[in-house]
């Protein structure tokens, strides 16, 4: 009996903004409480210089979905959250400072675009699991995943934007817990759990 195997890679990797808007020891899965430093912005950009005028963050976020399996095998999977996956790409990261201390606002709002990021793994893992049915083909998540990057994109967009790269240290440390709170609401969908099906879906 001949077996289909499907197979299917997507990944996003976010570049984020200048301020004037112009392996596997290199990826870190996400974690809680996760905190990087200069060291983990491996780009070959990333320099912390009195002559550099204009600051630049790359973030090296990356979302990444990817699986797989037989026919059989997809018809019968609903749960996808270990398909879903949020890191942190070391050589894709960049920042650009004039000091040290620039440098270090920069790198808050990477971890807030990190925990952002995250979150809307989870918001994705929720949407493939209520949305896959058995006879679903392989392109089934696309709208779902689309939907998603595109409010995450705009978030982080407004939040750079409002924080002024990290300058507004309080608002960035608001707008940072309102997305902590969030992804504890959606506990179930991390990448290693089991989403509880008598939990409500509207949560």
């Amino acid at each position: 009996m001949e077996i289909n195997i499907m197979s299917f890679r997507l990944s996003l990797l976010f570049f984020v903004l200048t301020n004037c808007l112009s392996s596997q020891e290199n990826s870190v899965e996400w974690e809680p409480g996760h905190i990087f430093k200069i060291e983990d912005f491996l780009g070959s950009k990333t320099a912390i210089n009195e002559d550099i005028e204009k600051v630049f963050v790359q973030s090296g976020v990356m979302l990444d979905f990817a699986f797989q399996m037989s026919n059989v095998e997809f018809m019968f999977t609903k749960n996808f959250n270990s398909k879903v996956g949020c890191t942190f790409q070391k050589d894709a990261a960049v920042i650009m400072a004039p000091d040290s201390t620039t440098a270090q606002r920069l790198i808050s709002l990477v971890e807030f675009d990190f925990d952002l990021s995250e979150l809307y793994a989870r918001k994705i893992r929720k949407e493939l699991y209520e949305n896959k049915k058995t006879f679903s083909d392989a392109t089934f998540f696309q709208p779902y995943f689309d939907k998603m990057i595109k409010e995450r994109n705009e978030i982080s967009s407004r939040v750079y934007s409002e924080t002024d790269f990290g300058n507004k240290e309080a608002v960035l440390e608001r707008e940072h817990e309102v997305v902590k709170k969030e992804l504890n609401q959606f506990s179930y969908f991390c990448k290693e759990c089991k989403p509880d099906k008598n939990k409500d879906k509207s949560n």
